[in-house]
């Protein structure tokens, strides 16, 4: 697996592809940064958001459905084998997480993200 390293959310040009572990933890800040409805040609590919996630109210129920939401987006991408220690919070409009993700490549790599509030995404 090769993938373009990013910087500040864009593509980087004229630095080394990303390989393994790092591609895979690069494809994975990807995926879940790509809104549903965002990629004109598959409208339905994407991380609901604003759909399904920054509306909900922080009710256990909720925030166990934004969590499938989300490993699945993990799960479905490509080299990733399983996430272990999954644990994520929903306060002041602020959904996080933060887990470990087997790959096929034998490591484990760290993924930490927020969505919403003032410093979301």
């Amino acid at each position: 697996m090769r993938y373009r390293q990013m910087d500040g959310g864009d593509y980087t040009m004229g630095r080394p592809f990303l390989t393994k572990a790092a591609a895979v933890a690069q494809a994975i800040y990807t995926r879940l940064k790509l809104l549903q409805g965002e990629w004109w040609e598959q409208l339905d590919d994407g991380l609901p958001l604003f759909q399904n996630i920054l509306g909900t109210r922080g009710h256990p129920d909720n925030l166990n459905a934004v969590d499938l939401l989300v490993q699945a987006r993990i799960i479905e991408t490509r080299h990733v084998k399983q996430i272990t220690n999954f644990q994520s919070s929903y306060e002041n409009r602020t959904y996080s997480f933060q887990c470990n993700v087997e790959t096929d490549f034998d490591e484990t790599i760290p993924i930490t993200i927020g969505f919403g509030g003032k410093e979301g995404g």
